[in-house]
């Protein structure tokens, strides 16, 4: 039984932080202390066993607060609005506050990870482009140039990119080295990984989202970028949710119906040579996932088990994101929807997880652009929240909640 109460700090006008000023170079002042905190992490958990770090972190994986979570609806039903005004949007907030587990929710410190990986089943001819164009854009995205950077400044959030399975790094003191191979097998002839290669990659998720949130971090979101990993998600998709491959390959950064055929074709393949088990999240990775949504996967564990809201992004985040739930279930309450991705598997696999996605803009970009579109409406959501007069306030009588037929 929950006792509801509206603290005056809660209630209070209060101005809310303003977004956090970026260097020249695009990265976020906090990254410095983040990549510290990030990199002891990772360097903690390579030193485990394989498996350790994750058998932690499911450990303290607990339910989100649902105290807290209808502390935050009754605090927007106290708001001088019409109930449920700001729709999805009042939906994140409660989720936000179910989380963390208290409903002062603000603008908090937030960031966006970028999983770097490449994939070895490019050799089908699953993309227009090879494996130089992820080095390229990882070069980008530690210069601040990269498209989601940009987004990411005007959100207020630092961006943290990470290593954990491209073919050939880059030296660069901002990327978070974390590789587990380099680059995944080629999925149409056999298993992307070995099992350890896929606990391996979900603990760099774990370890960068547990630094984060050592680093003050409060708000976290992740992104990918690897070509060919449109082809892996659908395989690990299709196999997860028990649905025809042809309903769930889409054109990816952009393919040919001819293209589009034969990718269809390599997804039907790899599940037939490799026959991962769709009960077994980690059985699925390792023989037809990659290193990046496997360590996303991590990622949103390491969020739950830090007790810290995580923002989606688009199809592979949720293939991603459902491979984390299915590991955990308690996870799905620290998972907030943001976009529904232009790839015929991401209403498939939104539906499947059972969120909401307020977005449904025809993106396809990946690196977290999509989450990083959703922040700036979700803080001005959040601006009503935490300042929005009360019925009270105006001597307004409150809206009251009718059931249906009444």
């Amino acid at each position: 039984m929950c006792t509801i109460l509206l603290t005056p700090t809660l209630r209070a006008r209060s101005r809310l932080p303003q977004r956090r000023s970026q260097r020249g170079d695009g990265m976020a002042e906090a990254t410095e202390t983040a990549l510290a905190c990030i990199r002891e992490e990772v360097e903690r958990a390579f030193s485990s066993s394989p498996g350790a770090v994750l058998e932690a972190a499911l450990s303290r994986i607990a339910p989100a607060d649902e105290c807290a979570r209808a502390a935050a609806y009754a605090a927007w039903d106290s708001i001088a609005h019409p109930l449920g005004g700001l729709g999805d949007f009042e939906d994140a907030v409660a989720c936000i506050a179910a989380a963390q587990g208290s409903a002062e929710v603000a603008e908090f410190p937030r960031a966006l990870a970028v999983f770097f990986s490449d994939n070895g089943v490019v050799a089908e001819g699953v993309s227009q482009s090879g494996q130089d164009v992820t080095r390229a854009v990882a070069r980008n995205m530690c210069e601040g140039a990269a498209s989601a950077c940009r987004m990411a400044a005007f959100a207020g959030a630092e961006v943290v990119p990470v290593d954990v399975g491209m073919a050939r790094g880059i030296e660069d003191a901002r990327m978070v080295r974390a590789n587990v191979r380099r680059g995944s097998g080629n999925i149409a002839h056999g298993s992307a990984m070995s099992r350890d290669g896929a606990v391996r990659a979900i603990e760099v998720g774990i370890a960068v989202a547990c630094g984060l949130v050592r680093a003050g971090v409060r708000l976290l979101a992740a992104g990918e970028m690897g070509i060919g990993n449109t082809t892996t998600s659908a395989a690990v998709a299709a196999v997860l949710i028990r649905a025809d491959v042809r309903s769930l390959v889409g054109r990816g950064a952009g393919l040919s119906d001819a293209s589009l055929a034969r990718k269809r074709d390599v997804v039907e393949r790899a599940i037939d040579a490799n026959s991962p088990d769709p009960a077994d999240p980690i059985d699925v990775l390792s023989k037809v996932g990659g290193f990046d949504i496997a360590a996303m996967c991590g990622f949103y564990l390491g969020a739950a088990a830090s007790k810290a809201p995580a923002l989606l992004d688009g199809v592979i985040s949720c293939t991603a994101a459902l491979c984390a739930v299915r590991l955990c279930p308690n996870a799905l309450g620290y998972l907030v929807g943001t976009h529904a991705s232009s790839e015929p598997a991401s209403h498939e696999l939104l539906r499947e997880l059972g969120i909401k996605a307020p977005l449904d803009a025809g993106m396809h970009l990946g690196e977290g652009a999509g989450a990083m579109a959703y922040l700036p409406l979700l803080d001005s959501a959040l601006r009503v929240y935490r300042d929005g007069k009360t019925f009270t306030a105006t001597g307004m009588a409150a809206y009251e909640h009718f059931e249906a037929g009444k």
